[in-house]
């Protein structure tokens, strides 16, 4: 796909790929086999006719793909640029074995900003009103993907949302040149259109819980998609130094300043020169390359080797080519401050691996003696996220694991509590915007079934 050059994205906002045009989609549609049996269908975790859409593609017929994909997933916009389709459909693509899958996130993302720049969106015919409301607990993509599913059977949906805008970390999390802003604001448009209601700056926990949402308020189920916003931190000297700061602050500082609007927007609290980011994952480049954007000279610091780093293969990618340095087999020991409390270096130790852990993954060991010291102004801390605990503290009765997830039952979703059901990183942890999408429709199906009576039907 067309992007932007490394020197000319380094220092702006924009998005990072180009997109396909209408014959570089055709042509790559054109190499899908249209197996009997597609394994891709398989690897999605919403379970998109990946064959259907991609024969539209083929066909020149977009609009009509976008609606294909669309059956099965209320965000396409969104999952053709941020989920990982090599670890998932692209990854089970029979062509894959001797050359280059089909690339279905690519095709994905063009019909779905084919239609929307077409501005010929057709909404679905919306059945007659069940009389059941449904609360969703979050406006990321779990909950989004809940009031998409549900609003489409006649549910009456609400969705509740602790910041100002929906979209969870699609909106706060990512970063612009990643995931525009426009495209979610556009998908949550289309999703207002259909009828979901949206509340704002409504923190469930405070404003209300869960139990008088549905005593008091008269919701006959409720979603918790609320995600994983407690950041993990290190624990080691000097994290509470100004200048540090966990992925999460400051990824959501970014975008609620709109650092992507700089110079327009300034960002003083963020823009910094000499940028460290603990951690090897998705959200550890997406922080490094915002620091990178707003003018830091920045180096991921990770414990263990390359192969073994979480992140995306295209994101490790993009970041190396626009100037962020990778300090691998480093791990931090402490962080150092001044008189007044700011950071102004970091003491590492080498690593080298050892012997395989409870992943697989061969273990990091310290190098005694190896430890150096790294001059810096900021460090990022994104090394993982738990669940914020205000839901569960306010319900005793909802079961919870020794990490602070939700404990659900995976075919339905549904908690230890009868009418509330949960999904997304409250269950799993950190994870993909397309597996919280998936239980998000697992447990859209279980609501369904749980209100009415009725399977979920089959699209």
């Amino acid at each position: 796909m067309p992007e932007q050059a490394p020197e000319d994205r380094a220092r702006n906002f924009e998005e990072v790929p180009y997109g396909y045009s209408e014959e570089t989609a055709i042509l790559e549609a054109s190499r899908c086999l249209k197996c009997k049996k597609p394994r891709c269908v398989a690897g999605c975790p919403v379970n998109i006719d990946i064959p259907g859409f991609i024969a539209l593609v083929q066909e020149g017929k977009f609009l009509e793909a976008a609606r294909k994909v669309k059956e099965q997933n209320a965000l396409p916009a969104v999952c053709g640029r941020v989920c990982p389709q090599e670890d998932q459909c692209e990854k089970l693509c029979v062509l894959g074995v001797k050359d280059e899958p089909v690339a279905v996130g690519r095709l994905e993302r063009f019909v779905a900003d084919y239609e929307r720049n077409s501005g010929n969106i057709k909404l679905p015919q919306i059945p007659p009103k069940t009389g059941k409301k449904v609360a969703c607990v979050g406006g990321g993509p779990a909950g989004l993907t809940v009031a998409g599913d549900l609003i489409k059977l006649g549910h009456e949906v609400t969705v509740f949302e602790a910041l100002q805008e929906p979209g969870g970390v699609l909106t706060y999390g990512i970063p612009e040149f990643r995931l525009p802003k426009a495209t979610v604001k556009a998908e949550v448009s289309y999703l207002k259109k259909l009828g979901v209601n949206f509340i704002m700056d409504f923190v469930v926990g405070r404003n209300s819980t869960v139990r008088e949402l549905m005593d008091e308020e008269d919701f006959d189920a409720v979603f918790i998609g609320s995600g994983a916003g407690l950041p993990s931190f290190m624990r080691i000297p000097g994290e509470n130094l100004v200048g540090v700061y966990s992925a999460n602050e400051y990824l959501t500082r970014s975008n609620l300043m709109k650092a992507y609007l700089f110079p327009k927007y300034d960002t003083p609290p963020i823009r910094r020169e000499r940028v460290a980011v603990i951690g090897g994952g998705n959200v550890a480049m997406d922080s490094a390359r915002t620091a990178l954007r707003l003018g830091a000279d920045v180096t991921i610091v990770y414990r263990r080797a390359r192969e073994q780093m979480p992140a995306r293969a295209e994101e490790i990618h993009h970041a190396e080519e626009e100037g962020v340095k990778l300090k691998l087999l480093n791990n931090p020991v402490r962080i150092i401050g001044d008189g007044h409390h700011h950071v102004v270096a970091m003491q590492c130790i080498r690593m080298e691996l050892g012997e395989p852990d409870d992943s697989g993954r061969r273990r990091p060991v310290r190098i005694e003696g190896s430890e150096f010291t790294m001059e810096l102004d900021t460090v990022i801390v994104a090394i993982g996220n738990k669940p914020n605990p205000l839901i569960p503290q306010t319900m005793p009765e909802l079961e919870i694991t020794d990490w602070g997830t939700v404990v659900v039952d995976e075919n339905t979703m549904q908690t230890s509590i009868a009418g509330v059901y949960a999904g997304g990183d409250i269950v799993s942890g950190a994870a993909t915007v397309i597996l919280a999408m998936g239980q998000g429709r697992i447990a859209a199906r279980s609501i369904h079934e749980y209100l009415t009576g009725e399977n979920f039907p089959k699209v």
